[in-house]
This record gives C-alpha cells, structure tokens and sequence, in this order.
C-alpha cells in the first residue's frame, strides 16, 4: 500500500504538467521556448479539461515495469481523480483521499504549498530553476511530436535529473512526458482521451461520504 501511494503521488504531481499554460517559461533554448510557449497558449484558455492517464514505472536494472492508469478532472485547482485502486477529490479547500478495498477516507487541508497530492504543486516548481533544450522530432502514430528536455539548473537539490516532454507538433497538445529520478527509475505518463467537452458542477469536486455506507472517516483538518 506505501508503494502504491507513493506512486500515486508521483501521478498527480505530474498530471500538473498537463497545466504547463501558466508557468513562465526561462528562456535558455530559443526553439524549446517557443515549443513550450505554443503549449502554453494552447492551455490557458482551457477552463476544465478530462483525460486519461496511462502512467508507467521503469526500472531496467531491477526488473521493474509496472503499469496503472487513470482518469482525471480538472477545473482550476479543482480536480477529480480516479483509479482502480484510490480515489483523490479536491475541491481547492479539502482534499478526500478514499480507498475502496477497506472504505476508508480520510480527510485534509488542502494547501497548495505543501499538499503532495496536488496536480497544482508542480506548476509553482516549475516556474524557474530548469533549463530547456530541443531534441528533434520524431513520428509515431501517423503525428509527429517535438521533444523536449527540462534539466533543472541545481541537480543537487532536485528529485528529478530530467524531464522530457513530447508535444504534439500539429496542435501543441502535450502528449507524453517522462521523469528520470536519481535512483535509476523512469516514470512515463501519457495521455489519451483528452476531452474539453464538459463542465461539471463544483459539488463535482466534493466526495460524498454518504453514497459509501459504513465508510470509516479519518478527518485530518
């Protein structure tokens, strides 16, 4: 169960990069920029999006290749995540973290500065501290996508040594990206299915501990 929620926390900090249209982008690579600022404008006038998340753990010297998947909702710093496994609903205020195999949710604050479980997180990371630089491009599925790396400016203090990114040329949708940790681990996240054809209600964003009977609740706030 810890494994798994580390790793859940890992998909939804990265779900945030769906969201790369607010960062502001240092201009060290003059195409990656432009690449990343096309994504941008692709973005911010997106009110609230869904998307499935096919996300991948890759470790090549142990033997390691998992995979999950997911669906996720996002309206503002509102979000809806779903999995086999858990279920995390912020509605910008509280975050309710439930888990169906014991019925069990518990309850926090949420706090964009320091809440793990927050797609949200990552953009405030990312407003400074990377480098940014073009690879090429390269074609799979009929499309072609322009790669990019992130390096981020002091290694020493950062989790990840690189992410790369893989924006869709023709729209500048982001397709996938992957993260490369220090401990030799490769998370892979790429996105299908993505929809701007809803508008859910905000109560959307509230877990409703009464549609779970007998649910037991571990209120943190």
């Amino acid at each position: 169960m810890r494994k798994f929620q580390s790793m859940l926390k890992r998909i939804t900090l990265a779900i945030g990069l769906l969201l790369l249209a607010k960062i502001t982008f240092a201009q060290y690579d003059p195409k990656a920029f432009e690449i990343l600022q096309a994504v941008s404008n692709k973005y911010k006038d997106i009110p609230v999006f869904k998307a499935k998340i096919i996300y991948s753990l890759i470790n090549e010297s142990e033997g390691i290749n998992d995979n999950f998947q997911g669906e996720i909702v996002i309206k503002g710093e509102k979000f809806r995540l779903l999995m086999e496994e858990q279920e995390i609903v912020n509605n910008g205020e509280f975050v309710w973290t439930y888990i169906p195999d014991v019925n069990e949710v518990s309850i926090d604050n949420y706090d964009p500065e320091t809440n793990d479980i927050n797609p949200t997180k990552i953009l405030n990371a990312y407003k400074e501290g990377f480098k940014y630089l073009y690879l090429n491009d390269v074609a799979a599925g009929g499309e072609i996508y322009q790669v990019v790396d992130l390096v981020p400016e002091d290694p020493k203090n950062s989790q990840y040594f690189k992410i790369r990114l893989q924006v869709n040329k023709k729209d500048s949708m982001l397709k996938s990206w992957t993260m490369f940790d220090k401990s030799g681990n490769k998370y892979n996240y790429d996105v299908e299915n993505f929809s701007t054809n809803l508008n859910p209600e905000d109560n959307f964003f509230v877990f409703d501990v009464k549609k779970h009977k007998g649910i037991e609740i571990i209120d943190l706030r």
